[in-house]
This record gives C-alpha cells, structure tokens and sequence, in this order.
C-alpha cells in the first residue's frame, strides 16, 4: 500500500514539474512575441550584411539605412517582409509550442533559424539581381514568393527539423493534452 501510495505521489511531482516547464515555455514563447522588433534588430544586420557581401561579387554594391544600392542605379529598399522577422518569430512558436528536451530544442531553433537565415539571404539577393537586371518575371515571381512561398519555406523548415531531430510531438496539442490527464 505504502509503495503504491509513493509511486502515485512520483508520478503527480513529475506531472506538476511538467506543467511548470510548459508554463515557463509558455512565458518565454509570449515575451518572444512581444518581441517581435528586437527580433527584427537581430535579424535585419544578419540579413542584408551577407546579402551585400554576395551582391559584390557581381556589382559594386552600397548600404545606405535600408536601402541596398547596385552599381548607384538600383535602390532595393529592406522592408520589414524583406527581413521575414514573423518567419522567425513562427519558427520559435512552433518550437517552443512542441515538448522537447533541451538539447533537442536548442538544436532545432538553431537548425530552423539558420537554414531560414539563409534561404532568405539567397532570396534577396537573387530578387535584388533581377530586379537590377530587369528580369521580365521578377514582379510575378517576388509577389508569389511573398504571399507563397514564405509560408512554404516555413513550414518545410519546420517539417524538415521534425523529421531530423525526430520530433514526435504536436506544437500546442501535446501541451493541452498533457493538462487534460
């Protein structure tokens, strides 16, 4: 009787500092939506630096405030889409919405955040060669890539950590059906 009583008392301390980490993932999950511009400050130098660095192996480049500037002819104006900072900030919800251990979550938000970081270095720059060049498709292709593709590259981001960190959980419904037993 003894045992069984301790067993039951184990199992609702491991219940109780469950929900105390889902809460504190919650906590943190919501000052990161709060804040969304410190994001965009992180996120805005990391972008358009190595977008520049890669714009001058082709053209002599600039930065003037937000403005990328090829050969003094092209002004390509970083707007905050440009930067895909709520990209970064749905990257961290689903993360940080999904019960992993922490290693497992550390990996994953860099793994996510920097194959984002990339793929949307790789977008401006091309769009900024088209856009130079006049490429006939480019207006068709950025509005496409804008209202399209940037939820796509999310999602398989976010499909491809779950798939390398063997992630089994399901953002948010893991956390509520935990609550419920």
């Amino acid at each position: 009787m003894k045992k069984e009583m301790k067993r039951k008392r184990g199992t609702k301390n491991k219940s109780d500092k469950n929900k105390i980490v889902i809460l504190i993932r919650y906590i943190i999950l919501l000052a990161i939506v709060f804040a969304l511009p410190f994001i965009y400050n992180i996120v805005k130098p990391l972008t358009i630096i190595p977008s520049l660095y890669l714009l001058d192996l082709f053209y002599g480049v600039q930065q003037f405030n937000d403005y990328i500037i090829i050969n003094t002819t092209t002004f390509i104006e970083m707007i905050p889409a440009c930067i895909a900072g709520s990209a970064y900030l749905l990257l961290l919800i689903l993360n940080l919405s999904t019960p992993l251990n922490i290693k497992r979550r550390i990996f994953s938000i860099i793994f996510s955040l920097l194959v984002l970081l990339i793929l949307n270095i790789l977008r401006i720059v091309v769009f900024s060669i088209w856009y130079h060049e006049k490429i006939l498709l480019f207006d068709f292709t950025h509005k496409l890539t804008w209202y399209v593709l940037s939820t796509l590259f999310v999602v398989v981001i976010w499909l491809a950590a779950i798939k390398i960190f063997s992630v089994k959980e399901i953002p948010f419904y893991t956390d509520i059906k935990s609550f419920t037993h």
